[in-house]
Parts: structure tokens; C-alpha cells; sequence
């Protein structure tokens, strides 16, 4: 499990390592907001509960990019792991399966890489549908392919717990915690 480190603006910024939280702590770069008394870290002199969420002690400026390239984990957790044809889930396919980008319309008639033409895929479904459009070999589309916003992309790979979860719907609004959740 790892840290949640919020800026100084309480901005959720990323999931660090419990080590690197406890470093930042310990040279007063960062608050302890929420610790886990359950898990204390012990050394020879010092025991301190495990810090879960840390708030940094100066504001670090954080360059955004608007539009962000589609990777396969970020298109597999955008459609939540899920066939978006068939909508089994990748822990319900079989031992020669697996999960796949297709596009909606295929490159060879000129569809492109872009977040609205490509979807998660079963390999069995993508291998049935082949260079051919969705209505045209009985397919439809679970949900239309979007453009995740930064925040989805940001913490939709990422596992949170419910505390961290509570800082990340406090800054940016529950509809965020909303598309988050599996």
C-alpha cells in the first residue's frame, strides 16, 4: 500500500512509496494528515504510524499536458477492464484470452488511434470482428468511447483506499469518485 501526497493546495498529486512519505516527514517537507496506527514503522529509537495521507509543506508547481496519448492501461481502465462488446470482464476470460485495443473503425478504412475510435476488447470478440465496423458483424458498443479528463487518467490506475479516496473527492467533487470506482 502506498502514501497518497497531496500538495500544498491539498491537490492530490500521486501514490508514493510509505518510505518516501515517512523520509519527507521526518524532514519536515510534509505533514501527516491520516496515519494507520495498525502498521507502525519502528527503527531503533523512533515508532510512528504508517502515514497514509501526507501533505506536502511547500507548493510544487505541476506542469498539466491537456491531452494525454491512449496506452493500453489507460484505455483498459477507462472501459473499467471490460469487453466493451461482449462486457466480460477480464478476470471472467479464459486462459488463452485476453484483453485488447480494437477500433471502432479500423485503420484499414481510415479510422485513427484517438480516444473516441479505439475500445477494450476481448481477443476472442476483436478476432470475430475483424477489419469489419461493429454493425456490420452484430456488435454494438456497451458505451460510446470518450476522452477520459486528467483526473481519470491520473487515479484510475491507481488503487486508493477509502481514506485517500475522501481527499480525492474533496478536491476534485464526488462525480470524480463516482467514475473511479469499479
Amino acid at each position: 500500500m502506498g502514501c497518497l501526497a497531496l500538495n500544498a493546495s491539498y491537490e492530490p498529486l500521486t501514490i508514493i512509496p510509505v518510505r518516501r512519505a515517512v523520509r519527507l516527514i521526518i524532514d519536515r517537507k510534509a505533514d501527516a494528515l491520516e496515519v494507520d496506527s495498525a502498521r507502525p514503522i519502528r527503527s531503533e529509537r523512533v515508532r510512528m504510524d504508517t502515514p497514509v495521507v501526507i501533505r506536502l509543506a511547500r507548493y510544487i508547481q505541476i506542469p498539466r499536458r491537456f491531452r494525454r496519448q491512449v496506452t493500453n492501461t489507460f484505455l483498459f481502465a477507462r472501459d473499467a477492464y471490460r469487453c466493451q462488446y461482449c462486457g466480460r470482464h477480464r478476470q471472467a476470460l479464459g486462459y488463452r484470452e485476453s484483453l485488447t485495443r480494437d477500433h471502432v473503425k479500423p485503420l484499414s478504412r481510415g479510422g485513427d488511434n484517438g480516444w473516441r475510435n479505439v475500445v477494450t476488447a476481448c481477443s476472442k470478440c476483436n478476432l470475430k470482428k475483424a477489419d469489419r465496423l461493429p454493425g456490420e458483424c452484430g456488435f454494438a458498443l456497451l458505451a460510446e468511447p470518450r476522452e477520459p479528463n486528467h483526473v481519470e487518467l491520473i487515479w484510475a490506475v491507481r488503487r486508493v483506499t477509502p481514506v485517500q479516496a475522501k481527499y480525492i473527492g474533496t478536491f476534485y467533487g464526488k462525480d470524480v469518485l463516482k467514475a473511479l470506482a469499479p
